[in-house]
Order: C-alpha cells, then structure tokens, then sequence
C-alpha cells in the first residue's frame, strides 16, 4: 500500500499546491478572458485529481471492508472508523460542493451552472457568500475544516503523519507585510467566481487527498500478512511533476502492499536505488523540458519466485522567470499610470516585489501602475521574489520604451436614430445631429489606449458666397452662439472646417490637433 511521506509537504500536496499556482503565470496575458479561461484548465486538473482519489479511496475502503467480511473480530475497530472516516470527509465534501453552487447561482442568478460560469470575473459573488458579516458562509467553513482536521488528527496516532494531514488542511491566518488576513479573507476577498470555484475544488481535492491518507493508515494498521492480496501495483508519488531549474525532483517509488521483513530492487531510468534511500528517487533538474520517469520494482516472494512490476512517469522542469506584461502594448506612455500585471509561477503575489527606473512603480491589489517620467529613455522593471527559505531572488529585468502620448483627434459626439452614442470625425453630417451637439471633444481612442482630453478652444472656418474665409472662435470645448447661428443657417452641400483645435491631456501639454472638414447633408 501507499506509505505515507514524514514530509509535512506531502508529495500530493505540494504537486496540487503547484497546479493551483502555475496559473498565476497566466495572468500576465494581455486578455482578461484568457486569464479567466485559464482557471478551467486548473479546475479540469483538479477535477481529474479528484477521481483518481476517491476511486483510490474506494479501493482501500473496498479492502477494509474484505478484511473486516474475513475476519470482523480483528478488524473491526479499523472499519468503524474507516466508516466514519467516509462520512465526515463525504459531508466536508458535499458542503465545500454547495458553497461552489451558491457562489455561481450569486454570480450568474438562479440558473447558474458552476460547469459553465458566465460571470467568470465577478468579483463581488464570493465575498458576499464567504464574507458577508451576517450570513458569510468563511467562518463556518474553516471551522468545518479545523473540526475535520482534528478528527483524523485524532485518528491517525503517527505523529509525523498527523503533521502531513495538518499540512494539508492548514487554515491559519495569512501574513504579509504588518498586516494579516485572516484564512478566508484571503481565499475569497475580492476574488473572481472563476478563482473562488477552483480554489473550492482545490479544497475538495485536500479533502479526498487527507481522506485517501487516513484510510491508508487504517489499512496499515491491520496485520495484511493474514490476508491474501489480489492486486499489488507499482507506484510513482511525486513531491512535484513540476519543478524550477536548479531545485531537485522527487518522487516516492512504492508497491501497493509489501512485507515489512522485505526490501524490493528498484530500478530508476536504468539505474538501481540504493536501499538506504527506502524509495526516494531524487534527481538536480539542470535543464528545462520534460523529462521521462520510467523502471520496474521486484519483489522476492516466499517461495523464492521475484514479481515484477513496471512503472512509467515524467517531470517537468521549467526556466526560474517573472512575467512583466502592461494591459496596454509593450509600451509606457509617459504622463499616466500604466497598468500591468507581475507574476511569478509558483510564487504568491504577496511575495513578490518590484521597482522602475525612469519613473514610479505602484502596487494596486493583483494589478500594478508605472509611471515613467522622461520620454526616448527605457524604463526597467526589475522583479524580485521571496523563497520559502527567506531568500530574496532576482526573477527579471525587462525593458520598456517610454513614448510621449501620440495627439488625439477632435470629434462631435452625437446619438444615432437608436439612440446610441456615436463619434463624427470628417465627412458628412446630419444638420439635425450637428445643430444637436453640444461642442468638439476630443481624445486617442485607437483600440489600443482610451484616454480623454480637453478642448480648450477651437475654431469653425465658414465661406461666403464669394469664397471669403469667416473664422468664428469659441473659448472652450461647446459650440459659441455664434457658431451656432452660422450652422443653423448652412444648406445641405455647405461645409465649414473645425481648426485651430487646442487640446490638454492627462500629460498636462497643450496640443493643437488636426482639422476635420464637416459637410453638411
């Protein structure tokens, strides 16, 4: 049967810790959706963990009950509380189920399907179901968790494995900085629906993962060697399938069930453990890419026969690096706050901090805002990260070109026949639409930046009959009585010209912009 690692990091644990976190990665991505979409992919990983577990779980609990059916006298207190191992970890389950349901039916109404969330960035649902002072479901849940918790430390009487199972149903208060948050607040304050759900189903899986673990001591406790064991496998139990250039892979290589008196040969990629390392097969990752996993173990049996059993695995090494994306382009403009967002995989955001040069770096929860401050010179983002050890690493430095705004163009805003607002930028123009309007505005609006300024004064140039230039100016953004007048009185086919259009950006410098040519229809 499995054994159970000393490590408080439990191999499982670490690995599903890692999943949840390498997402974060993805939030450096220019999309919103696509960081959203991403959650889904955590959310499917998950999901597949979370079958592999209980029917691993069932597994046990099938042996359990086949030994307490041969020999109910001896086995009889492990299956008592196999059983309510069962059904303490199924109501924990169910309840952490429920909680997905409402925070959806929150986000999406009454027809909300947590398999298909549509307000995936809400980020109001799970504070007002986890949060809420009156009704917020937080404080219920970590006590549900610590009550589980407790049980099967109860239960399981190892000391080193009790602190395994602690590890993963940990629900202590968060710290970072002065500050603290407590264990809820920092699950589901201000987080999207798509985020709250798979950290929901994360917390299902720690469930089925702590349940699988406690049966698995309930087996060991009972004296196998009374029993015939019908199916014995080979088992690859990584730490981690995903690890950093210059950390160590490692993995627990195990039988299903074995004699105590009797030490199995493993083979590991064509090399044999030594005994002394008790299936601990450790490796340096110096490389990124995916590496394969794959040997056999055999077991001597009674009657001087060896069984054999192969396995197959793989681990994955990826590069120690920091994502620096602005939601804009890969450009700082110089003059506004630049949002873009910093992340480490595999690091929490708290962890993680930055500085510029040429300029300010501000952190504003997940997101950041740069400010550089001279244009023509490059702005540089360094990102460092803090260990678990304490250590302070230098993840990246990545280099920005610093641009001055580009000149916005003026426009007449005015409502189409549907009542939408629209923007004219030349051509020609209802005289209905034109004698509406209040005045010119003006801004870049290019798909790509979305910033307003200020029209300080423009001018409209008119033509006589003889071809006489009648400049008329207006001292502010709205049209002048004057100019007004003029428009009233154009025939359909007359044009006049918007010039002279000074305008001021959140830069602070005053432009004067293009001219835009109206003809009346």
């Amino acid at each position: 049967m499995p054994q159970l690692s000393n490590n408080p990091n439990s191999p499982r644990q670490k690995m599903i810790n890692l999943m949840y976190l390498v997402f974060i990665a993805m939030m450096a991505l220019n999309v919103s959706s696509e960081v959203l979409d991403g959650f889904e992919l955590v959310e499917g990983s998950l999901r597949t963990t979370i079958d592999n577990s209980s029917k691993r779980n069932q597994i046990v609990s099938g042996e359990l009950d086949t030994y307490y059916q041969t020999n109910p006298t001896k086995v009889k207190e492990w299956y008592e509380k196999g059983q309510q191992v069962k059904k303490s970890s199924d109501s924990l389950y169910n309840y952490l189920q429920e909680l997905k349901v409402r925070i959806v039916k929150e986000a999406d109404g009454k027809d909300g399907n947590v398999n298909d969330i549509v307000h995936k960035d809400d980020i109001e649902a799970s504070s007002q179901i986890m949060l809420s002072p009156v009704t917020g479901e937080g404080k219920k849940l970590k006590r549900s968790i610590d009550n589980y918790r407790k049980f099967l430390g109860e239960l399981v009487t190892d000391p080193a494995k009790t602190k395994v199972l602690e590890a993963s149903l940990n629900t202590e208060s968060v710290r970072s900085g002065l500050t603290t948050r407590s264990w809820q607040e920092s699950l589901f304050e201000n987080m999207p629906v798509a985020a709250a759900v798979t950290m929901l189903t994360k917390l299902q899986s720690d469930v089925r993962y702590a349940e699988g673990e406690a049966l698995n001591y309930l087996l060991s406790s009972v004296d196998v060697g009374d029993y015939r064991v019908n199916q014995i496998t080979a088992q690859v139990i990584p730490q981690s399938q995903v690890v950093m250039r210059g950390s160590q892979y490692e993995a627990n290589i195990v039988l299903s069930a074995v004699d105590s008196t009797k030490r199995p040969k493993i083979v590991v990629n064509g090399t044999e453990l030594p005994e002394a390392n008790k299936g601990m097969f450790r490796v340096t990752a110096s490389s990124s890419g995916t590496f394969p996993l794959k040997g056999y173990i055999e077991m001597p049996g009674s009657d001087g026969s060896v069984m054999r059993r192969d396995f197959v695995s793989e681990y994955f090494v990826t590069e120690p690096t920091a994502t620096v994306a602005p939601t804009l382009m890969n450009v700082l403009y110089a003059g506004i706050a630049n949002p873009i967002r910093i992340a480490v995989p595999g690091i929490a955001s708290s962890q993680i901090t930055a500085t510029m040069t040429n300029g300010t770096l501000t952190r504003h929860g997940e997101l950041w805002e740069a400010r550089p401050s001279r244009v023509g010179m490059e702005a540089v983002v360094s990102v460092n990260a803090r260990m678990a050890d304490g250590r302070s690493v230098e993840m990246a430095k990545t280099s920005f070109r610093v641009r001055a705004l580009p000149d916005p163009l003026p426009y007449i805003e005015y409502k189409d026949a549907n009542g939408n607002i629209r923007k004219f930028k030349g051509g020609q123009f209802a005289k209905r639409n034109l004698v509406e309007a209040d005045g010119i505005k003006a801004a870049i609006d290019d798909d790509l930046l979305n910033v307003t300024y200020s029209v300080l004064r423009f001018e409209l140039t008119f033509f006589d009959s003889m071809g006489n230039a009648i400049p008329e100016v207006s001292d502010g953004s709205n049209f002048s009585q004057r100019q007004k007048d003029y428009i009233r009185r154009l025939s359909k086919g007359k044009r006049f010209y918007i010039t002279r259009v000074v305008a001021k950006g959140p830069d602070g410098i005053e432009r004067t912009i293009p001219t835009i040519e109206v003809i009346v229809n």
